[in-house]
């Protein structure tokens, strides 16, 4: 059995990108392997945040984790910052990075471009991510294909302290997702869906009423010949609502591009919504039960508890090999 760690930021509500590309990933993997889910949210800090929204939004995403059907019993739960391997890691591994290597990496490119100053998070970030990975002794990670760097990064780290300290970290492996399954924003569909776009018919929440999945779904951008067929580099617009359907439905790509033969998008769409609304309602549901329940708490806390003897085992292997400390 292996095992397998991923981690989702709290800011915000989670999108329909998140859950196909990620989380429903997630659910998936826990049924042969040993996972563990995270909400990681001193990865938010690298940008300023509201203290009483980020505690709302990590207790959001918590609940989500659970509504989309991750299963307590199954995988580890738990809050980043309840364990303080990660800090600790964290900085370790700063101290093993390259700046070189940290300036190279393209989302600290695509965040800092144009600003005269950002903060220092904003760089070691990657490094950060790494020890949420090798803290665990963690096989696979689940992660989108704009995350490819990130995971060289992690495996360059693990080898390079492994070579200088002697073993010390798994060499963590990445499980990407197909590129056929990457999520687009509804009204611009080269551009990944997200949850910062300020257009919000661009995304679809999981928590969203069912008149607005309607709204940014019939909004959504498609091409003018009105035939329903894949194609994304020619149609990445209706190509990106098959991809949807074809997730929610269980239906093949090529089996919606028959059912709608001889028929024209506005069909196609109006269908879309019905499918979309059907698979979201027992997301939101379960939601609703657990957000303001004390389980919710009780499985975090035990999930932190499940999550830090895991991480002192290993810090404890870290700090003897580095020659940290006095025992």
């Amino acid at each position: 059995m292996k095992r397998v760690f991923s981690g989702v930021q709290p800011t915000g509500n989670i999108h329909l990108g998140n859950y196909l590309g990620a989380l429903k990933q997630f659910v998936e993997l826990q049924e042969d392997n040993e996972c563990i889910y995270c909400i990681v949210d001193e990865h938010a800090i690298t940008v300023p945040q509201d203290p009483k929204e980020l505690k709302k939004h990590i207790l959001d995403v918590a609940a989500l984790y659970l509504a989309v059907g991750l299963d307590p019993k199954k995988s580890i739960i738990f809050v980043q910052s309840q364990v303080s391997g990660h800090a600790e890691l964290g900085w370790i591994l700063t101290c093993c990075a390259n700046t070189g290597e940290l300036f190279r990496m393209t989302q600290f490119k695509a965040k800092s471009q144009g600003k005269e100053s950002v903060g220092a998070g904003l760089l070691t970030y990657p490094t950060l991510m790494a020890e949420d990975i090798l803290l665990y002794d963690t096989d696979v990670v689940p992660v989108g294909n704009d995350q490819k760097q990130h995971i060289e990064l992690t495996r360059d780290l693990a080898i390079r302290v492994n070579h200088h300290y002697g073993k010390t970290f798994v060499v963590p492996d990445g499980r990407f997702m197909k590129e056929g399954a990457r999520i687009m924003a509804l009204d611009d569909p080269t551009s990944k869906m997200s949850k910062s776009a300020e257009n919000i018919h661009s995304r679809i929440s999981l928590l969203d009423e069912p008149s607005k999945i309607k709204k940014s779904i019939m909004k959504a951008t498609t091409d003018s010949d009105g035939i329903v067929k894949f194609d994304a580099e020619n149609k990445p617009g209706i190509s990106n609502l098959l991809n949807i359907y074809s997730a929610l439905s269980e239906k093949t790509v090529a089996e919606l591009e028959t059912m709608y033969e001889g028929k024209g998008y506005g069909d196609f769409k109006k269908d879309l919504v019905e499918v979309t609304i059907d698979a979201l309602a027992p997301i939101k549901q379960r939601y609703q039960e657990i957000r303001e329940s004390k389980e919710l708490i009780e499985i975090l806390n035990d999930g932190a508890q499940k999550a830090d003897a895991i991480a002192q085992e290993t810090m404890k292997r870290v700090r003897k090999n580095f020659g940290l400390g006095i025992e």
